[in-house]
């Protein structure tokens, strides 16, 4: 058996401590013992962008990704964002991004220089509240995957992104037809229903982690902002 070798670490501001490991040429990302990610299963994550980005009506969308990670949602992003549109990355922890430029450059590619795309050093929720309040332009989809789901195991502060005020606030920073997606490894009936009372059109769907219908089954939530 392959030993996982450990490559770098970085601290979560107000959280744990990620880790970044290699197994043989696979690499992961580590939340203390917990995998957060891995290259070995990047569909889902993935589809993330792309379910949403076929969902949008509007021509030259305008897209917030919640979380970096190993950049599997915002290169599917780029891939499937349609001309003119523009993607908005909010990542907390600065490390993420040299591990991309370092050893995970061959993943990484040339994305990170893509004039489509912005990265930047910030809570995905400050970015949010920026729109809400008028300092920048609204969304037409906001994906979260910070966390292994609709709870702040990366931080507690992440708690207030799935909690009613939240999602309120995610729902009045987009457009009107606009789509808010949040990626996890599991189902959770509770927070379909908060998205509900949040005031979305919600559409739950389950996605493999591998493309060859393979692998965890994870959730998806699909909820739309009404007109």
């Amino acid at each position: 058996m392959l030993p996982r070798e450990t490559i770098a670490t970085a601290d979560v501001p107000g959280g744990e401590t990620l880790t970044l490991v290699s197994h043989g040429r696979d690499f992961i990302i580590m939340l203390g013992r917990d995998e957060l990610m891995g290259t070995r299963m990047q569909f889902s994550e993935e589809q993330l962008a792309v379910l949403t980005l076929a969902e949008l009506s509007a021509p030259k969308p305008r897209v917030l990704i919640g979380g970096y990670g190993m950049g599997f949602t915002y290169r599917a992003a780029l891939e499937a964002l349609p001309d003119g549109g523009e993607v908005v990355v909010a990542e907390i922890v600065p490390e993420i991004l040299e591990w991309a430029r370092g050893p995970l450059a061959g993943l990484t590619g040339d994305t990170l220089s893509d004039a489509r795309g912005t990265v930047e050093i910030a809570d995905v929720a400050a970015l949010v509240d920026d729109a809400v309040d008028g300092t920048t332009p609204r969304y037409d989809a906001i994906l979260l995957d910070v966390d292994n789901g609709p709870e702040g195991i990366v931080r507690d502060a992440n708690f207030r992104l799935y909690s009613r005020t939240g999602l309120a606030r995610c729902r009045d920073a987009l457009n009107t037809g606009g789509i808010l997606s949040v990626w996890s490894a599991a189902p959770d009936h509770k927070f379909t229903r908060r998205l509900m009372d949040a005031g979305f059109e919600v559409e739950v769907r389950t996605v493999r982690a591998r493309p060859n219908n393979k692998g965890p089954h994870h959730t998806i939530w699909f909820a739309k902002k009404p007109a």
